[in-house]
C-alpha cells in the first residue's frame, strides 16, 4: 500500500515478478486466515452497501485498505504493551530469516520464502549469522579433537587462502 499525492492509498505492483510467490504457512496461521476471513464475512454483512471490496485479506470494517501509518501504531502499540523494544515491522521479516538459519532450515529456501532474487542477496543480508555458524561449527571441531578452550584467548577471525 502507498500513500497518493491526494492522500488516499493505492495498490502498487511487487517490485519484481520473483515478489509474487506462494508460500506454505503452518497450520495455525491458516486457521488464523480463516477466521480472519469469517471475521471479515461479519463486517461485510454489517457494512451492507457501505462495504468498499478492495481484495486484500486485512481490512477496516468497511472493507477498505489498512492504512500502513495504522498498522505501525498498533503494532508498536503491541510490542509497548508486551513490554517488547521497539522494532520495525519490517524487522520481523529479519527475524524470521535469522530464526529459520538457525534452525538449520537451508539458505536456498530461505531465499525463496523471502522472494530475494538472488541467493547472494540473502547470503549478505544474513552473513553475521552464518558467522556466528562458522565460530561453533569450529568450536565443534575443536571440541571433537580435545581442544577445548583457546589458550590465545578469545577467537579471532583469520584469512584463509
Amino acid at each position: 500500500m502507498h500513500r497518493t499525492a491526494a492522500g488516499g492509498l493505492t495498490t502498487l505492483p511487487t517490485k519484481t515478478r520473483a515478489s509474487e510467490r506462494r508460500i506454505a504457512l503452518p497450520t495455525l496461521r491458516r486457521h488464523s486466515l480463516k477466521l480472519q476471513h469469517e471475521q471479515q464475512q461479519r463486517e461485510r454483512a454489517a457494512a451492507g452497501t457501505a462495504w468498499q471490496h478492495s481484495g486484500h485479506v486485512f481490512t477496516t470494517a468497511q472493507g477498505r485498505p489498512v492504512d500502513p501509518t495504522n498498522l505501525t501504531r498498533t503494532f508498536l502499540t503491541f510490542l509497548r504493551k508486551a513490554g517488547l523494544r521497539r522494532i520495525r515491522f519490517h524487522d520481523l521479516r529479519h527475524s524470521t530469516a535469522t530464526l529459520l538459519l538457525e534452525q538449520g532450515v537451508d539458505l536456498v529456501v530461505i531465499k525463496e520464502l523471502l522472494g530475494h532474487a538472488h541467493i547472494g542477496v540473502t547470503a549478505s543480508v544474513y552473513a553475521h549469522v552464518r558467522l556466528r555458524f562458522q565460530r561453533q561449527a569450529i568450536d565443534t571441531l575443536g571440541h571433537a579433537l580435545g581442544q577445548d578452550g583457546d589458550p590465545d584467548g578469545p577467537r579471532t577471525a583469520a584469512v584463509v587462502r
